[in-house]
């Protein structure tokens, strides 16, 4: 099965059809009027239907087994054909299409083996999706390259030379995702004149989004929030929260981080654990949607 434990729950919804063709106006009529011998057609399917969305991941090897938190299948009738609409709904990490073609597919069958006895030339065909929405694809909001990003890591041994900015790179190419590049990097030592001094450097340089990793912990140099939180102009608190509780799902210790968030004039500053681990894991909890503030802010600004 595919990894989807880096991944955030969100809403998940997809609407799949199949569509039945029966032969003759006589089955319909039969459908319709509930006289055909094995029961009533569209309420049989449609708990055959229910059934077959909750136990999709049962009979499709590679299918996540995920709650469904919402189901609804109905019938329309065209002609000779009979359009199966089924709606599936989820909060979770992975979508719900397999789940709703599987549910259109059952649905099919069952009319199939229910309409067989009075029609011998039934077909089953189309069945597809029609819809899905929900998870990153839906809040993807890449950065123009015109918005300058930098990349500071807080570190008295990297600052110094003596150890390599791994968490920096990592973050680099975790950002180059979303067509973040050209970022510019720096390395400051652990103390609060430092930090400062850099945050107004590249507001001054013009820097929409920076990111300062490392010293958001509790030992006696990390000092990174305590420098930049006097800074802010606009704190936004929900950003850290939504990155301390990915973390927390992932690593007890990540209720320790301190790290804020927010405006200093128009730049956007976060700050990140400095172990790559805890670096990679805010990147995946905020990206791309926090990118959706530079889209709210050029509104602003261009209104």
């Amino acid at each position: 099965m595919v990894n989807i434990t880096h991944k955030s729950s969100s809403l998940r919804q997809a609407i799949a059809t199949a569509i039945l063709r029966v032969s003759g106006q006589a089955t319909i009529d039969a459908i319709l009027q509930k006289k055909v011998p094995k029961g009533d057609v569209f309420e049989f399917s449609r708990a055959a239907g229910l059934l077959a969305i909750k136990k999709t991941s049962d009979v499709i090897p590679d299918c996540h087994p995920l709650p469904i938190e919402y189901a609804a299948i109905t019938h329309r009738i065209e002609g000779l054909d009979i359009i199966i609409s089924v709606e599936a709904r989820t909060i979770y990490k992975t979508g719900v299409e397999v789940e709703a073609m599987h549910g259109a597919s059952v649905v099919a069958l069952t009319m199939y083996d229910m309409l067989k006895p009075i029609d011998k030339s039934i077909e089953i065909s189309t069945i597809k999706l029609e819809e899905k929405k929900g998870g990153k694809t839906d809040f993807r909001y890449e950065m123009p390259d015109t918005v300058k990003t930098a990349i500071v890591t807080c570190s008295d041994g990297v600052a110094s030379g003596t150890y390599p900015d791994r968490t920096g790179d990592l973050i680099e190419t975790k950002l180059a995702q979303y067509n973040i590049q050209g970022v510019l990097r720096a390395a400051v030592y652990d103390d609060v004149i430092s930090i400062q001094a850099k945050v107004k450097e590249l507001k001054d340089a013009g820097v929409r989004l920076a990111i300062f990793t490392g010293g958001t912990g509790l030992s006696p140099r990390d000092v990174t929030p305590d420098a930049i939180a006097p800074l802010l102009d606009r704190e936004i608190p929900g950003i850290m929260e939504a990155a301390r509780n990915y973390g927390q799902q992932r690593m007890p210790y990540a209720m320790l981080s301190r790290g804020v968030a927010g405006f200093i004039g128009d730049m956007l500053v976060l700050t990140f654990p400095g172990s790559p681990r805890g670096s990679e894991e805010s990147i995946d909890a905020l990206f791309p949607a926090i990118l959706h503030v530079f889209k709210v802010t050029e509104g602003v600004r261009h209104s």
